[in-house]
């Protein structure tokens, strides 16, 4: 019979100062918010007196992030699979608030679609080719690859696709465009809150990410590194490349958006999350933990 060891009664316990159990606690004190606690009463009294393109627009934006995040909360489980199954109970724990977390942005994103849009219907127009290469082809491969292969090549892929690019670059680059709409144009209050509320769920999440690939890289050396970046170079124009999509829909976009504030901006996200992961090569995972940023 095999014995199994139970971390939470061996010595050391639950590693009580690791990173991952820091975000799992501060996960219980900040992700626990509810979307149906909402008021959008002032934002459907503001949305009643945008444009109708001002309204494509957002929907446009909500319409992405709605599909987004339907998209992780669908294809997450591989990777919590594959943490559990090398017995990181405490990257574990941490893992399990990730599914609640997706799942409950998913239900935000809809409710705004419900409540303040007026469900409008069919919103599968606004996926251009480089969303549907992300959603539809890149991040499904790249985390169900774990069903059947679990090394630290087809993890550290998993983590580049959802983390790195889905969540630090699109999805971070989606939270700005909010800002730029609803802060500086002040309107739709409870969906900005909301919004800042969705945002620091996931820099929970990104932070786990460089932890996870930082791990990796001090595990298992320039190899893998070599891989990690490899896989960021060819998601990175996938990813850019939804930014131009959005602007191709409107001859003169609405709210004074500018196309190159967002391609600047998801640029700059991609290369500081690269060069933080970078800088694990040839380090100790000891000498990375103490520089970890919880978010």
């Amino acid at each position: 019979m095999t014995t199994r060891t139970y971390r939470s009664v061996s010595g050391g316990g639950l590693l009580a100062d690791s990173f991952p159990i820091r975000l799992y606690h501060k996960a219980k004190r900040l992700g626990v918010w509810d979307p149906q606690a909402i008021d959008f009463s002032r934002d459907r009294a503001d949305w009643a007196r945008l444009a109708p393109r001002e309204q494509e627009v957002l929907i446009h934006l909500t319409t992405l992030f709605a599909a987004g995040e339907e998209s992780v909360t669908l294809d997450l489980l591989p990777l919590i699979r594959v943490i559990a199954s090398e017995g990181r109970l405490a990257e574990e724990m941490y893992l399990t608030t990730f599914l609640f977390e997706e799942a409950k942005h998913v239900e935000l994103f809809r409710r705004f679609l419900d409540d303040v849009c007026g469900d409008p219907g069919d919103l599968t127009r606004f996926f251009g080719p480089c969303y549907r290469q992300m959603f539809d082809v890149a991040l499904p491969d790249a985390l169900h690859r774990l069903d059947g292969d679990a090394s630290p090549s087809a993890l550290a892929a998993a983590s580049v696709t959802y983390n790195m690019i889905v969540e630090g670059v699109l999805a971070e680059t989606g939270y700005q465009a909010y800002h730029a709409v609803l802060h500086r144009h002040g309107i739709l209050p409870a969906m900005l809150d909301a919004v800042a509320l969705v945002k620091r769920d996931e820099s929970r999440h990104l932070a786990y990410g460089v932890y996870l690939l930082s791990r990796l890289v001090a595990e298992h050396g320039d190899g893998l590194w070599q891989e990690i970046q490899q896989r960021m170079e060819v998601l990175l124009p996938t990813a850019i490349g939804v930014i131009p999509e959005i602007f191709a829909r409107y001859d003169v976009m609405p709210f004074g958006l500018r196309i190159e504030e967002f391609t600047d901006f998801a640029m700059v996200q991609f290369q500081h999350r690269y060069a933080r992961i970078e800088r694990a090569r040839g380090r100790t995972l000891d000498d990375l933990l103490a520089e970890s940023d919880e978010g």
